[in-house]
């Protein structure tokens, strides 16, 4: 069923789009409502329902389809019109992002809250502190060091000179350290041989603004101050926010929004001032995010081998994801992942389903909380969008018209489902959720209906190649998870992936003189969009069925194996991941999210598609940009960075609006390294398949902590590439 193309009215991808803004969760709480992005001078609306609603036009089948050029000027189409200009987004490149959701501490490298851009404290996607500068002495510490030392918190520090006639030596260490559930602490040395009587001034404020109007350029002037206990307060129709100080401070300036102490050092000696900055009728109650609690959705893992990167990778990975955990208000023991951190703070549905797929190596439990959360979610019947996961449309660059998330969202739910159930989820949860995961396939027939292929956005998108990878493995892993409890409905799954496999081979491929390529798109006229970009990697990503088989895909081997080669030359690889758009494709731009800057979750899933289809010596060359693009970023891997070529002696260059840390790109991090190891559960038949990639890019390399039926799970690939279970659940049997 091909439909016609209309324009869409909004656009969204991992951030707000200038002068656009989402919602985000209460203080202590995430928020409960299907994501809802807000147009400035326009009504906000549920993504599930824009679209809009021509007829179906038919496209017209045939054979194999000739590309004059891989242009995708070739067709004469004219690109898309850009969305309306609007203010930069502040950068983020620099910053220092310390996360605990809801709470966010935004810092620049020297440490200082100066009230510029994005700096400050926040709860609940409101800003509560904007400025908070420290002088010592009547001077500001010269910063020498700043650096995240944990997912929610930073460390900045900095020296100066008590006694300037002493010589070129700093005499004083002030050390800050930031955390994200709103505390400061500032801790002074005193490194000479004599007590020193130090002055010290915290010059606060506060606009209060949500993080939508800072990010539009409209957060408005700093608001006045009252004294307040031990400290500050400040007030507005928008809240209120309260600055508290231990010790005490000497003096409390209002006016000037500011805090004095006399502090007195003995030789070697240290002092400290903490401040706690809170919500106002909090009580200074320190904030607990998810990551606090006692019982967490994902275990501790561990990595170790002859890369030490390993260790430090996965480290870091665990730790921004505990950091980007929400809660659902309705129901506490359900958690989910943010898409990222400073944007997209609330619930993002297809970036939290595709970032718990890739960590159900470190337990089912998220994957768990993450179906309920949205089964809530489901548009109810009847109706076309009955079953339907809302979410809000996603840009999709200059050539095709922004997709929905929701129908990726959808798409993602039963494949989650059935793949947690073969890693372990238990029976009777498996049985809980399978309704919602009925009626997402319902959903995917229903709107597919009598045709071949599935439209995004619905009723009149293009027919897209990621979309049609989604639903044939939602297809697949549905039937097969339908008959795993006896429920009608997998025939009919795999009569339509069979016809979608049959003619997406003829009707997507498109042939060049370097043996041809899958088109990104077909347009309602029937002529295919050859763009060559990183959304084609989906195409290897099938799937896991019974066993440890991998569920078949939309290309046949010597598809793929143009494919995997495509991947792998110049055009795509940059050597630090895979640009989503090919270099010579017209419209690139390496800083494009769309359109050349690379996606690091792409490049995770290619590793691991081209890794399970044999072609190790393409993604050996990706995992190893991978390793080196995360190492330039101390481990905390961004959404995406730019798609510059690599060249000696340059590092990755950011992106100044890319979300770190970002829930699929820590995520990637879990997937690559558990592709490594080649791990195949199927708890139900309590077997599990080794698959490792056997050319051993890493050496040897140990995976402990993992979670498999439930049970501690650990493997050990040797430098030859073999795979040796070293901790496993009782009765877990070794799979051929």
């Amino acid at each position: 069923m091909h439909q016609q193309q209309t324009r869409p009215s909004a656009a969204d991808d991992n951030r707000p789009l200038p002068g656009r803004r989402e919602t985000f969760p209460q203080a202590g709480a995430a928020i409960t409502a299907p994501e809802i992005v807000l147009v400035p001078g326009r009504p906000a609306r549920s993504p599930a329902a824009q679209g809009p609603s021509r007829a179906p036009a038919p496209l017209a089948g045939g054979p194999r389809r000739q590309a004059a050029a891989p242009s995708s000027t070739a067709s004469g189409r004219a690109p898309y019109s850009p969305p309306r200009a609007a203010p930069d987004l502040p950068p983020t490149h620099t910053a220092l992002i310390c996360v605990a959701l809801p709470a966010l501490a935004i810092s620049g490298p020297q440490g200082q809250l100066a009230g510029r851009g994005l700096e400050g404290f926040y709860r609940g996607g409101r800003r509560l502190l904007s400025r908070c500068q420290l002088r010592v002495a009547g001077r500001e510490p010269l910063v020498v060091q700043a650096r995240m030392t944990g997912a929610d918190r930073a460390r900045f520090v900095g020296t100066l000179r008590a006694s300037p006639a002493a010589g070129p030596d700093p005499d004083v260490v002030v050390e800050r350290i930031r955390t994200a559930d709103g505390t400061e602490r500032i801790t002074l040395l005193n490194a000479t041989l004599r007590p020193l009587r130090l002055p010290v001034e915290v010059a606060l404020g506060t606009d209060l603004a949500d993080l939508g109007a800072i990010a539009s350029g409209s957060a408005g002037p700093e608001l006045p101050a009252s004294v307040h206990d031990s400290g500050l307060r400040w007030a507005s129709d928008r809240g209120g926010a309260c600055v508290t100080a231990h010790p005490p401070p000497a003096d409390a300036l209002a006016s000037a929004g500011l805090l004095r102490w006399e502090l007195e050092l003995p030789p070697g000696g240290t002092a400290d001032v903490e401040l706690r900055v809170r919500p106002d009728g909090s009580g200074g109650t320190p904030l607990r995010s998810v990551r606090q609690a006692a019982s967490s959705p994902l275990v501790p893992a561990r990595a170790a081998g002859d890369d030490p990167r390993v260790a430090t990778l996965l480290r870091a990975a665990v730790d921004d994801l505990q950091a980007l955990l929400l809660r659902d208000p309705a129901h506490p023991s359900d958690t989910y992942l943010a898409a990222g951190a400073p944007w997209r703070c609330g619930r993002a549905p297809a970036e939290a389903l595709a970032a718990a797929r890739m960590t159900l190596p470190l337990g089912t439990r998220l994957a768990a909380g993450t179906l309920r959360a949205l089964a809530r979610t489901q548009l109810p019947g009847p109706g076309p969008r009955a079953g339907l996961v809302p979410g809000p449309r996603r840009d999709a660059g200059a050539f095709l018209p922004a997709a929905c998330t929701g129908t990726e969202a959808t798409l993602l739910f039963p494949v989650l489902l059935a793949e947690a159930r073969r890693w372990g989820l238990p029976e009777q949860e498996t049985q809980e959720l399978l309704p919602a995961a009925e009626r997402c396939l319902t959903w995917l027939r229903t709107t597919a209906g009598d045709g071949t292929y599935l439209a995004d956005p619905q009723p009149a998108g293009p027919v897209r190649c990621e979309t049609q990878a989604h639903a044939h493995r939602a297809a697949v892993l549905g039937a097969d998870l339908l008959d795993a409890y006896d429920r009608p409905g997998g025939a009919e799954l795999r009569q339509w992936a069979q016809a979608a496999r049959n003619a997406f081979r003829e009707d997507f491929w498109v042939e060049d003189r370097g043996g041809g390529r899958p088109a990104a798109a077909l347009m309602p006229d029937g002529r295919p969009l050859p763009q060559l970009g990183s959304t084609a990697v989906h195409l290897l990503d099938t799937g896991l069925l019974d066993g440890g088989r991998l569920a078949p895909g939309l290309l046949d081997k010597v598809q793929t194996e143009h494919l995997a080669r495509l991947l792998g030359g110049p055009a795509m690889d940059t050597g630090w991941g895979l640009r989503s758009l090919a270099a010579k494709e017209a419209g690139h731009n390496p800083f494009g999210h769309r359109s050349g800057a690379v996606r690091v979750h792409e490049t995770a899933l290619a590793i691991a598609g081209l890794a399970a289809a044999g072609y190790e010596k393409e993604a050996t060359g990706l995992l190893r940009g991978f390793l080196d693009t995360a190492e330039h970023f101390d481990h905390r891997l961004p959404e995406m960075h730019s798609g510059e070529q690599r060249s000696a002696g340059r590092a990755p260059l950011p992106h100044p609006a890319a979300c770190r840390p970002a829930a699929t790109a820590a995520a990637s991090a879990i997937l690559v390294l558990s592709t490594l190891a080649g791990i195949r559960p199927d708890a139900p038949a309590r077997t599990v398949t080794l698959s490792p990639v056997r050319s051993a890019p890493l050496g040897e390399i140990t995976l402990t902590g993992l979670r498999v039926v439930g049970a501690p799970f650990a493997v050990r690939v040797s430098r030859l590439g073999l795979a040796m279970v070293e901790d496993a659940a009782d009765g877990l049997q070794l799979g051929v």
